[in-house]
């Protein structure tokens, strides 16, 4: 048994001061639809890219600057039930930052912020991506029927195009097709303590061990290989590396997650933290507190909070044809570009076993999906069934199952959550209704 603690960070990152801006206000904007189910339950900023979630790509890197959050006016309740230290949905009179949450902010852009004197908008494309307003000019901003900021008219104030370097999220996909970018980014940010403080038992074996950070409390049994040839491995805190897993980097293992025996996970992975998984997974995002414990493949795929994925579970990520992936996006049908595009997984959703999966496939939130054959690619919120039908599950059941599965890992449903998933379930049986 070995105790190894490396120092595996280079201290080149050091948060700058932007003493030019005295407030951050992280923002959404119309397009978050098409980031759907994925943001139903959540702000776009609580979405995961890399190790860190959105937002705290940007609260790593202006750490002395106070930050706000402007979300949907429905979602605002519950984010201030989530974050209750911080300013939902309220202008603050200082001169503002603002940060549109689908950003992945590059380097050059940074550098360019810290410059900014004046009022100026940032674009991407016909999108205001990021805009510095003086605390005089605040009175320009407006508010559309959704409570969501709306900017000056493109050209009523100073305006850049969005530096090289940095992306705008569009669609599920483009999460996980940044991911491993992403991760090598964060990594260099030294989310950490700096140094590697868990327990590598005798037989584990690291490739590559200055691009391995493992966190207090983690511990990798005998067997365990860890490959960083390709990429940085990063394992929270309290982690635990089961017996002859293996992890290829760029990968991230976030706190008190566990990979199962013999598990495979390769490269742009996210695991986010407290959740189970073993089988095989590949260039795929776990949100957090979700399960995907047994044998069965997952790749290019995304699944929110609270999903479990049961025994034999598998997707397919590519098509037969090596054609471009259709998937959906807001219940549109769109041609991804790519070749590589797997499932899309909402909140509290769940698979029986040996369920089959088709290529870029899209379930709501709060569905459970099983039986033979392929379900749908197209699986609407709150959907009980699978390739033979789906009824509307019930809003009661729905809501017990989740209370059950939150109670296991010690959290509670809060009053605003359940609130918002209520309005979210009427909303479905209204369209049910209109369509009947």
């Amino acid at each position: 048994m070995l105790s190894i603690r490396c120092y595996c960070f280079s201290a080149n990152f050091v948060h700058a001061l932007f003493e030019n801006i005295m407030r951050i206000v992280l923002f959404e904007d119309p397009a978050y639809r098409w980031l759907n189910p994925l943001v139903k339950l959540r702000p776009v900023f609580d979405l995961r890219c890399g190790i860190l979630l959105l937002r705290e790509k940007i609260e790593y890197r202006f750490k002395h600057v106070p930050i706000s959050y402007f979300t949907r006016e429905h979602l605002a309740a519950y984010t201030a039930e989530l974050y209750p230290n911080v300013q939902v949905n309220q202008l603050i009179s200082d001169d503002c930052l603002f940060i549109n949450a689908r950003l992945l902010p590059g380097e050059k852009l940074l550098e360019f912020i810290r410059t900014l004197k004046t009022d100026t908008l940032m674009y991407a494309g016909e999108n205001v991506a990021a805009a510095f307003l003086k605390a005089s000019s605040l009175h320009l901003l407006a508010q559309d029927d959704e409570g969501l900021l709306v900017f000056p008219e493109k050209g009523a104030l100073p305006t850049v195009n969005l530096t090289e370097g940095s992306t705008m999220i569009q669609y599920s996909w483009d999460l996980v097709s940044n991911n491993a970018k992403e991760i090598i980014n964060d990594f260099a940010l030294s989310p950490g303590i700096g140094f590697c403080d868990g327990l590598v038992h005798e037989g584990a074996h690291l490739v590559n061990p200055e691009r391995i950070f493992i966190a207090t409390g983690a511990v990798l049994y005998p067997g365990v290989i860890i490959l960083a040839e390709e990429g940085p491995v990063y394992i929270g805190q309290n982690a635990k590396i089961m017996p002859n897993a293996v992890i290829e980097g760029p990968a991230f293992i976030g706190d008190n997650s566990v990979i199962k025996i013999g598990a495979k996970i390769y490269e742009g992975t996210s695991i986010g933290e407290v959740c189970k998984v073993g089988g095989e997974v590949e260039c795929s995002i776990i949100h957090s507190y979700s399960n995907k414990q047994h044998d069965g493949f997952l790749g290019h795929s995304y699944l929110a909070q609270w999903v479990n994925l049961g025994a034999d579970t598998n997707n397919s990520d590519l098509k037969n044809n090596y054609g471009s992936v259709r998937s959906y996006a807001d219940g549109i049908e769109i041609d991804t570009g790519l070749k590589f595009v797997g499932l899309t997984m909402g909140d509290h959703s769940k698979t029986g076993i040996n369920t089959m999966i088709n290529t870029g496939t899209v379930a709501g939130i709060m569905c459970n999906i099983f039986g033979a054959d392929f379900p749908p690619k197209y699986i609407p919120d709150f959907s009980w069934g699978g390739a033979a039908g789906f009824e509307t599950y019930q809003i009661g059941k729905a809501l017990e199952v989740a209370r059950t599965v939150k109670s296991r890992r010690k959290k509670e449903m809060g009053i605003e959550e359940e609130r918002l998933i209520r309005n979210l379930y009427k909303t479905v049986k209204n369209v049910q209704e209109v369509g009947n």
